[in-house]
């Protein structure tokens, strides 16, 4: 194996030793000797670089392309089990990015990107329905893309850059040549595989084998200036929450991304609380970054998967921005002013099993039904909000029978 032109000087590599005379071409092979002989690294001079200091404002800046999770030269990972709608949302983005409109409220830094989708799983009408069903529902056009968005899939042709071998697993040299040059004669600012597994042939559990994989994706990134952004999947945690240490195999892969983002289904407890009903939670999932090295950490971001029918009679689900709605969206200062009157001009008790629950009188005066489960949710949670901001108080007192009972009194009146 022979030096290549585009590796840095310091690179350690790995070559043949050149004949010593004519006498050598004609002697025996002998092929564990000459296998040594390739194998045994030689090492260009390795030299400490003094640091120079520069003005900060001479630091080049980190090159940030979607987000705070897509960034040039660097590698991205998600994680999700199957199913949650990872696949369904990295087509969003692809769409988003490549026609520079912002779909998901994540900041384009540099405007419209040009993007490679490969889908090293499905078959390319998979995906192709996936993008139509996407485009359709953010009524995007062709002349959105242009031609910065191309699309390939691994039936068709396999993406797989290193195999196990007789003596260790290695990296496909060539298919890392091809990828490359292709990267840079197309200038992709990102590239995504899905999923990542498909990417190797080396065993998944091989800490060393999937450093060496992770780490040759990361250096096609800084040669291409690219963004590559690994779709994996997590390994069986029977209805467990998944984070970033639930990537299936070897963790050597979470330690080469400078961003990790982690899916996951809603929860019936998630479902309750942001008043969603429970036969309809499946549709939805949040994404959060659970290794955020490079940017700060980001807040919880919810999707909804959404049908979409296409003419040729298929329906697509499509992953859909959704937020939930805030506790207190139409809650006015009056509104208040209303629950404080009434609350102040009974007894009523903190327990919601109790028949003379304050939240009984909070419903009346904000219009809604104590009775129907999601509203009673909801006045369950302002009721501790406005407990907390001392507008109400809980206190200790009587009930009818003598017996001690926590109720619920006006604290601090607001006023307009």
């Amino acid at each position: 194996m022979t030096a290549r032109d585009d590796m840095p000087d310091n690179v350690i590599q790995f070559a043949p030793s050149a004949p010593d005379s004519a006498d050598d071409f004609n002697r025996e092979p002998d092929l564990e000797g000459d296998w040594i002989a390739a194998c045994t690294p030689t090492v260009s001079k390795l030299t400490a670089t003094a640091f120079q200091w520069r003005a900060e404002s001479e630091l080049p800046p980190r090159k940030w392309l979607y987000g705070r999770h897509l960034l040039r030269k660097f590698l991205s990972v998600d994680v999700a089990a199957g199913g949650v709608g990872k696949s369904s949302l990295k087509i969003g983005e692809a769409l988003a990015m490549a026609s520079g409109k912002d779909l998901y409220g994540q900041t384009l830094h540099e405007g419209a990107l040009r993007v490679w989708i490969y889908n090293l799983e499905d078959p390319n009408e998979e995906t192709e329905r996936r993008i139509h069903a996407t485009a359709k529902q953010f009524n995007i056009l062709p002349k959105d893309l242009g031609d910065r968005l191309y699309v390939d899939s691994g039936r068709d042709q396999r993406c797989v850059i290193a195999e196990e071998t007789p003596n260790g697993a290695t990296i496909a040299r060539p298919v890392v040549d091809a990828l490359i040059a292709e990267l840079r004669e197309k200038r992709i600012d990102v590239l995504s595989i899905d999923p990542f597994v498909s990417s190797h042939a080396v065993s998944e559990n091989d800490n060393m084998a999937i450093d060496m994989v992770a780490k040759e994706w990361a250096r096609i990134a800084d040669i291409c200036d690219c963004s590559i952004n690994l779709v994996h999947h997590v390994r069986k945690g029977n209805g467990a929450e998944a984070n970033a240490d639930s990537a299936r195999g070897a963790s050597s892969l979470i330690g080469a991304a400078r961003s990790v983002m982690v899916f996951n289904r809603m929860s019936k407890e998630e479902a309750e609380k942001l008043g969603v009903a429970e036969d309809e939670a499946r549709f939805f999932f949040r994404v959060d970054n659970d290794k955020a090295n490079l940017a700060p950490p980001g807040s919880t971001t919810w999707y909804r998967m959404n049908n979409v029918d296409l003419d040729n009679g298929d329906a697509v689900g499509v992953a859909c921005p959704w937020k939930p709605k805030d506790l207190f969206d139409g809650i006015t200062t009056a509104h208040l002013m209303r629950v404080q009157k009434a609350v102040g001009a009974g007894n009523w008790r903190e327990s919601p099993q109790a028949s003379a629950w304050v939240g009984h009188p909070v419903a009346e005066a904000l219009m809604l039904d104590a009775e129907d489960q999601r509203d009673k949710k909801r006045i369950i949670g302002m009721l501790k909000e406005w407990v907390r901001n001392g507008v109400l108080e809980v206190v200790e007192g009587e009930d009818a029978k003598r017996m001690k009972r926590k109720f619920v009194v006006v604290g601090n009146w607001v006023t307009e």
